[in-house]
């Protein structure tokens, strides 16, 4: 058997049914923005001092997977796991969960705080990137009804977690004030 090695070479790669394209696709930027998202949550979690929130994570990388074999396949009706809009609710109750003892938000909050909140938030930007990989993706492509609900709920998800990590380790959030 031969083995993979520069098959890439020139700018191409294959999608799960077999079609090539280039590697600058909006196909490929998607599935590879999720990639950097759930690369980065297994940074945060082997950081992560707050186990109550780790099996969260962890599940969500699981459907970070879902959704990236989904965006990479050019087969119709195939095989593949299915992003549910049960696991949209998954990060809706998660969100309330985690964020029923935060105080309000009257203004913006510097990204910053703990090392944990800090990659948290750092998660969420790539996050936001990779749902705005999802759209331009979606109005070439269909996409599954569920990803992009399910990636904006993620990033606020992601936002809940790094406040609430602050809050546990009793680091002030602080608020944006324009001079």
């Amino acid at each position: 058997m031969k083995p993979n090695i520069g098959q890439g070479d020139k700018g191409e790669t294959s999608l799960f049914g077999g079609k090539k394209v280039s590697k600058d696709d909006c196909r490929v930027t998607a599935y590879g923005d999720l990639d950097e998202l759930n690369s980065y949550i297994g940074l945060i979690r082997s950081v992560n001092i707050h186990k109550e929130f780790d099996s969260v994570l962890e599940k969500t990388q699981e459907d970070l997977f879902v959704l990236g074999s989904q965006l990479s396949s050019v087969v119709e009706n195939s095989r593949l796991p299915q992003l549910t809009k049960d696991k949209v609710k998954f990060i809706e109750e998660n969100i309330l969960k985690f964020e029923k003892d935060l105080p309000q938000l009257r203004r913006f909050i510097l990204p910053t705080g703990t090392q944990t909140s800090s990659l948290l938030h750092v998660a969420r930007t790539i996050c936001r990137r990779a749902e705005r990989s999802i759209v331009t993706l979606s109005k070439e492509k269909r996409v599954d009804e569920n990803s992009i609900p399910y990636v904006n709920r993620l990033s606020d998800l992601l936002f809940t977690l790094a406040r609430y990590v602050n809050k546990k380790e009793n680091k002030e959030e602080k608020e944006w004030i324009s001079r």
